[in-house]
């Protein structure tokens, strides 16, 4: 069976041989694992599948190849502080692990944190030439045989507070609607346009999305929500729908948002992303929504994957294809991209146990 094809047939509700399967890594995850494999391409490796040679990905027998074009991926641009196009300054933060030591950028400062400089700011331009050379070339070689996404996460709010700060940009939406309107369209009519020139192109999925979900509850009250992103998040979705309307939509968001999913749905999400079990229960989930929604994720990267055993991580995979996995409607995947300090025994676990389990034996 083609790799898409098995997508399809999953987010169609339909049982295919196996379960389909998306994995990203960190780089220092990345390098480890494609020395494992023996694998010789380039260092260079972005999670969110810009720019990628996706060796890593069709080795494994992934089912699904990323293209992303936005805010997403200035993260891991380099090993020293940088600021990325969008005048967003980042640090980089060494963490320990046993297999090495690694690094993840962490945003120290932001372009809009001064109200002076807001009628002065120019963000990128989505339409510039060469931006999507990445994405024409991918379509191209893989949509024959792969599900291919278009990733715009951090659509909105992720963003926006990149620009502005997380705390004032919380203020400005309680205390000056006006001016959070002002900050939040800088990163949604970015990422609108990349949507729409990559629905354009020719992906399958549109992977759109903010964290709007903290461990337990949510970051921001669900009245807010609807103040600010169901209307702009419901639009960006019409106007997908209007260029092709069999382009499928799927939303990101860690965390527990329950409150606010039977609304996404109501909007036209077609798949909800990650699904992160610590939060929410993935069988519930089914339970509840899983007649009118899709899920991608559902393999616990906070516990299981690092912390966990092989056989704790194959218990796992077992459990979510004979609950939010039943009857079709799930595309298996960590909750986050596979850190660092997961034991190889543990990820090797995940995908042979996702790869040679079919589902007649579920």
């Amino acid at each position: 069976m083609k790799h898409r094809d098995r997508v399809l047939m999953a987010l169609n509700r339909e049982v295919p041989d196996r379960c389909p399967m998306q994995i990203s890594f960190t780089p220092e995850f990345a390098a480890r694992l494609r020395r494992d494999m023996g694998l010789t391409a380039g260092d260079a490796h972005n999670p969110h599948g810009g720019g990628n040679t996706y060796e890593l990905e069709r080795a494994l027998d992934e089912d699904i190849l990323l293209t992303s074009v936005g805010w997403a991926n200035s993260y891991y641009m380099d090993d020293k502080p940088y600021t990325d196009e969008w005048g967003v300054g980042w640090d980089i933060q060494a963490y320990e692990t046993p297999f090495g030591i690694g690094s993840y950028t962490e945003i120290s400062s932001h372009p809009l944190a001064d109200n002076r400089y807001f009628d002065t700011y120019i963000p990128p331009d989505p339409t510039r030439p060469g931006l999507y050379t990445a994405s024409e070339q991918m379509i191209r070689d893989f949509k024959d045989e792969y599900w291919i996404a278009g990733v715009t996460v951090t659509t909105i709010f992720e963003a926006a507070w990149a620009l502005r700060g997380l705390e004032q940009l919380m203020v400005d939406m309680a205390l000056d609607p006006d001016l959070a309107n002002q900050i939040l369209e800088i990163p949604y009519q970015y990422h609108l346009a990349a949507a729409k020139k990559l629905t354009e192109l020719g992906v399958d999925m549109i992977w759109t999305g903010d964290d709007i979900g903290a461990q337990n509850k949510m970051l921001i009250s669900p009245k807010m929500w609807r103040q600010y992103f169901k209307p702009r998040m419901a639009n960006f979705i019409a106007e997908l729908q209007a260029i092709n309307p069999k382009i499928v939509i799927a939303y990101h968001t860690d965390g527990n948002v329950l409150p606010v999913i039977a609304e996404l749905i109501e909007i036209g999400i077609d798949v909800l992303n990650p699904i992160q079990p610590a939060s929410m229960d993935p069988a519930e989930i089914k339970r509840q929504f899983g007649d009118k929604l899709c899920f991608w994720g559902t393999i616990d990267e906070q516990h299981t994957l690092p912390f966990g055993t092989p056989d704790d991580v194959k218990t796992e995979v077992i459990q979510r294809l004979q609950t939010i996995g039943k009857g079709g409607g799930l595309i298996l995947a960590p909750t986050h991209h596979v850190q660092l300090d997961t034991p190889l025994e543990n990820f090797w676990a995940m995908v042979n146990t996702i790869t040679k389990t079919p589902y007649s034996t579920w």
